[in-house]
């Protein structure tokens, strides 16, 4: 996990041209997507289609990377980030107090892949993110390229990463967002700025999900 610093991003929607600047307390990031050694690990399932062990684990919902923070929390001895309804696919409340892993916020993301960098992007597209244009249309082991100034990896391109927000409720109800490109996509989608979306249910081979943490201040104190 890579301590990430506090700061103020602004995230912006092109669909309806409005933006709007959100204040990111420290946090812990995973360096990397979760892999699919990790995942088989807390979950006992490989639901990828490509497979490899330090691949991203890919084909994995919204829901499917809220239930692996859970797990993975329970197995550290953490408190569960999310409270999840009997029937888990209609309700899930965040605990913010909670010590346990959970899903970026997208605010947290942006700020996360920026590294304090203001341009669409961290550094040149082939040196840092697998995408259509060098991926050979396929999946590549985390870490294969030059990280952020911050030390993470793969914020762009290889697979899109699953944040914990509602994209718009009142136009496309429960969908969740969606951040950072994937192996597949063209280079304009492989930006630090670009919101995508679906619901949280949808699986597909190039959407998987990284994880975060509150940093701990002093015994009893969280951000």
């Amino acid at each position: 996990m890579v301590a990430v610093p506090p700061g103020r991003v602004t995230l912006s929607d092109r669909r309806t041209q409005r933006s709007w600047p959100v204040d990111v307390a420290p946090f812990w990031m995973s360096a990397f997507p979760v892999t699919q050694a990790l995942y088989a690990q807390v979950i006992g399932k490989r639901p990828s289609t490509a497979h490899g062990d330090q691949l991203p684990v890919e084909g994995v919902s919204w829901w499917d990377a809220v239930r692996f923070c859970n797990a993975l929390s329970r197995s550290e001895g953490l408190t569960p980030a999310y409270h999840l309804g009997i029937q888990d696919d209609e309700s899930a409340e965040w605990d913010t107090s909670a010590d346990g892993y959970r899903l970026p916020t997208e605010a947290e993301w942006e700020h996360a892949c920026r590294a304090g960098s203001t341009g669409p992007r961290y550094g040149p597209l082939d040196e840092v993110a697998w995408y259509r244009g060098n991926s050979d249309e396929r999946i590549h082991p985390v870490g294969g390229k030059r990280p952020n100034r911050w030390g993470l990896y793969d914020m762009l391109g290889n697979v899109w990463d699953w944040c914990w927000d509602v994209y718009d409720a009142e136009v496309y109800g429960a969908y969740r967002v969606l951040r950072g490109g994937g192996w597949s996509d063209q280079h304009w989608s492989c930006r630090a700025s670009v919101r995508r979306r679906s619901h949280p249910t949808f699986r597909i081979d190039d959407v998987g999900f990284r994880i975060a943490r509150l940093i701990r201040l002093r015994p009893g104190t969280y951000l």
